[in-house]
C-alpha cells in the first residue's frame, strides 16, 4: 500500500509521460477497431464470392475467435496508470482551457479523430418469394351423436354393522384425600403411596341392529267420480193474488209546536260568571269580584295605591314594577287570578260610529269596516287593534241594507305592555274593555230607553284624565278621554300658594264649592279665599271641555238630548263639585253610586270616595 501511495503521488509529477501513454493507448484501439472490420468485411466478399475451398472458408465463429485474440493482445499490452481525483481536475482545467482556444487544437483529439471508412457496397435485391398455395378448405363440421344414457348404478350392499364397544363398568365416588401432615423438615419427607393400577372399563354391549324399512307400495290412482245426476226440474210457482187497491190514510192531524227550549250556556259563559275587574289608573289600582248570576253580585272590591309615575295619562311606563305590585295586591287580599278583565282608557283609543250600505256577508262586512276604518281613524291597521259592535240593522225605504256600526280602535303597542305586566304577574286575562263601557254598565242597567228620553251622560273624573261616555240606554255612542283630572286641582292650588303639587291633598280635601266660609287647616281666610279662585278657574276650563264633548256628540245624526250627568271619580266627592260642574255646563249632575246596581256582599265594607270604585265594578259585571 505504501508503494502504490508513493506511485500514486509521483504520477502527477511526470506529465508529459502519462499523456503519451494515453496517446499509444488510443492509437492501439483504433487499429484495433480497423483490423476488426477488415476481417469481417474480408468474411463478407468471401461468402458472397465462393471461390474458396470449404477448407478455407472463414466461419463466423472463427472470426469472431480472431478478434478476440486481437482485443486480448491489445489490453495485456495496455497499462493504464493509475490517476488521483486531484489529477483528475487539473486535467480537465487543462482541457477545458485548450477546448476555448480555438487556434491550438488538442493534441488529444488528433489523435483520437476517426479515419474514414470506406464506402459498402450496396446489397444485392432480394429473390421474390414464391406465393403460397391456397388452403384446401374444410370439410363440414358434423354433429356428434347424442349420447346413450348411463346405465342406473346397482344398490350398494348394506354395510355390516359395526361391533359394539364394550361398556365401561361406572366409577368410583370421588374419594377425599386425607390432609396432609405438617411437614417438619425437609429430610423427613415421607414417601408417597404407589397409585393402584386403574381397573379396565367393561364393554359395551352391541346395539341392535336396526330393521330395514318396507318398501313403500306404488301409488294407486283414483278412480274418477261418477257423473252426477241431472237435477230434477222445479215445479212451476203458481201466479200471487192481484193485490187490492192501496187505500190512502187519512191525514194526521199536524202536531202542536213543543216550547222552544232556551239554549243551554256555554263553558265560556259558565267560566265568564265569575270575573275580577281590575282598573288600573295613575294613583291606584283597584278590582272588583264579581258572581254574575241573574243579578250581579259583588264579592269583594278593594283598592290599593300605586307608585307614582308607573302609569301616565293612561299609558303604561314601566311594566316591571306593575308586574310586582299586581302580583303582590293579589297575594295580599287573596283574590282570584283566573277569569280577570282588564281596562284600558287613553286619548289614544277612538271610538266611531258609522254606517255602511249593502252589505250582508259577515266576511264582507268585516273587510268592509276594515275599509272604512282606514278612512275614519288616523291609526295605521297593523299598529292597531280593532273591535265592532253592530248596533241596528235596518233597511231603508228604497230596500238597501243598513247596518250601524260601533267600531274601538286602539294601539297595539299599548295594549300589549298592559298584558305583558298581568302575565309577568301570573293573570289570567279573558279580555280587555273600554272603561267608558264598563262606567256605564255600573251606573245603570241596560234599557231600551234612557230615563227621561235624553241620552244618559257619565264622567268619571280620575286622577290625571276624566272618561265621558254617552249612552241611549243600551249602547255606548259616545267616548272621550280628556287630559285633566284631581292633579289639575292640585297644580292651581300649589300655584296660589308656591308649593308642591303633592303638599296639597289635604288643602284639596278640606276646600268647599258651596261654603265660601269653610276653614281650612294651616291656610289664613285670604289664602282660602285665594285658593278657591284658582280651583274655580280650572274647574271652569273642565266645564268647558265637556261642553264641547257634548256638543259634538248632538252633532252626530240621531243624537239625543241630555238629559243629566251622572258625575263618579274619586275628585267627585269635593263638597258642592257635582253642583259647581252642573251650574256651568247647565245640565243637572248627580253623583253616581256603583254599589246601587250590584248585590253587595258581607265581605263588603264602607269604602270612602267609592265613586273611584265604579270603573271597577263596571268590568266585573256581564250584561
Amino acid at each position: 500500500m505504501d508503494d502504490l501511495r508513493h506511485t500514486i503521488e509521483e504520477e502527477p509529477e511526470d506529465e508529459r509521460s502519462t499523456e503519451g501513454e494515453v496517446a499509444d493507448v488510443a492509437d492501439r484501439v483504433a487499429a484495433f477497431t480497423d483490423a476488426r472490420a477488415r476481417l469481417v468485411a474480408e468474411a463478407e466478399i468471401s461468402s458472397r464470392d465462393g471461390s474458396t475451398d470449404a477448407a478455407e472458408e472463414p466461419s463466423p465463429q472463427r472470426t469472431e475467435k480472431a478478434v478476440e485474440t486481437a482485443r486480448d493482445a491489445l489490453f495485456q499490452k495496455t497499462t493504464l496508470p493509475t490517476v488521483s481525483d486531484t489529477e483528475r481536475r487539473r486535467r480537465s482545467t487543462i482541457e477545458t482551457r485548450r477546448d476555448s482556444d480555438p487556434k491550438k487544437p488538442s493534441p488529444k483529439a488528433s489523435k483520437l479523430a476517426k479515419q474514414p471508412k470506406e464506402p459498402k457496397e450496396p446489397k444485392k435485391p432480394k429473390k421474390p418469394k414464391a406465393p403460397k398455395e391456397p388452403k384446401a378448405p374444410k370439410e363440414p363440421r358434423q354433429w356428434r351423436k347424442p349420447k346413450e344414457p348411463k346405465k342406473p348404478k346397482e344398490p350398494k350392499a348394506a354395510k355390516e354393522p359395526k361391533a359394539a364397544k364394550e361398556q365401561q363398568a361406572p366409577k368410583e365416588p370421588r374419594q377425599w384425600r386425607k390432609p396432609k401432615a405438617p411437614r417438619v423438615a425437609k429430610e423427613l419427607k415421607t414417601p408417597r403411596e404407589p397409585k393402584a393400577a386403574k381397573e379396565p372399563k367393561a364393554a359395551k354391549e352391541p346395539k341392535a341392529a336396526k330393521e330395514p324399512k318396507a318398501a313403500k307400495e306404488p301409488r294407486q290412482w283414483r278412480k274418477p267420480k261418477e257423473p252426477k245426476k241431472p237435477k230434477e226440474p222445479k215445479a212451476a210457482k203458481e201466479p200471487k193474488a192481484a193485490k187490492e187497491p192501496r187505500q190512502w190514510r187519512k191525514p194526521k192531524e199536524p202536531k202542536k209546536p213543543k216550547k222552544s227550549k232556551e239554549p243551554k250556556a256555554s263553558k265560556e259563559s259558565k267560566r265568564a260568571k265569575k270575573l275580577v275587574g281590575l282598573k288600573i289608573g295613575a294613583s291606584q289600582i283597584a278590582a272588583a269580584q264579581v258572581i254574575n248570576n241573574g243579578a250581579p253580585a259583588l264579592v269583594e272590591v278593594v283598592r290599593e295605591p300605586l307608585e307614582h309615575g308607573v302609569v301616565v295619562a293612561g299609558e303604561l311606563r314601566d311594566p316591571e314594577t306593575l308586574s310586582a305590585a299586581l302580583k303582590r295586591f293579589f297575594e295580599l287580599h287573596k283574590l282570584p287570578k283566573k277569569g280577570v278583565r282588564l281596562g284600558i282608557s287613553n286619548n289614544r283609543i277612538g271610538v266611531r260610529l258609522f254606517e255602511i250600505d249593502g252589505v250582508t256577508d259577515t266576511r264582507q262586512l268585516e273587510n268592509a269596516i276594515r275599509f272604512r276604518a282606514e278612512e275614519v281613524l288616523p291609526i295605521p291597521l297593523d299598529e292597531a287593534v280593532l273591535d265592532y259592535v253592530v248596533l241596528e240593522d235596518g233597511v231603508r225605504e228604497d230596500g238597501v241594507p243598513v247596518k250601524r256600526i260601533l267600531l274601538v280602535v286602539a294601539y297595539r303597542e299599548v295594549v300589549d305592555r298592559f298584558l305583558q305586566a298581568c302575565r309577568g304577574a301570573g293573570l289570567e286575562v279573558v279580555g280587555i274593555d273600554l272603561e267608558a263601557f264598563a262606567l256605564l254598565r255600573s251606573l245603570a242597567p241596560p234599557t231600551d230607553s234612557s230615563p227621561g228620553g235624553g241620552a244618559l251622560v257619565a264622567v268619571a273624573v280620575g286622577h290625571d284624565r276624566t272618561t265621558i261616555a254617552v249612552s241611549t240606554g243600551r249602547v255606548c255612542e259616545f267616548a272621550r278621554v280628556l287630559d285633566w283630572g284631581g292633579w289639575s286641582l292640585n297644580v292651581a292650588i300649589a300655584r296660589e300658594l308656591d308649593r308642591a303639587p303633592s303638599e296639597v291633598e289635604s288643602i284639596k280635601r278640606q276646600l268647599s264649592f258651596s261654603n265660601e266660609d269653610a276653614v281650612v287647616d294651616g291656610l289664613t281666610p285670604e289664602q282660602v279665599a285665594k285658593t278657591r279662585d284658582g280651583v274655580q278657574r280650572a274647574l271652569a276650563a273642565f266645564a268647558r271641555e265637556v261642553v264641547s264633548s257634548l256638543h259634538f256628540y248632538q252633532a252626530q245624526p240621531g243624537a239625543l238630548g241630555i238629559g243629566e250627568i251622572v258625575l263618579t271619580g274619586g275628585t267627585a266627592h269635593m263638597s258642592g263639585l257635582p253642583e259647581e260642574v252642573g251650574r256651568l255646563v247647565g245640565v243637572p249632575v248627580r253623583l253616581g253610586d256603583p254599589f246601587a246596581r250590584v248585590k253587595v256582599g258581607r265581605n263588603v265594607g264602607d269604602h270612602a270616595q267609592h265613586g273611584s270604585l265604579a270603573v271597577a265594578i263596571g268590568l266585573g259585571i256581564e250584561d
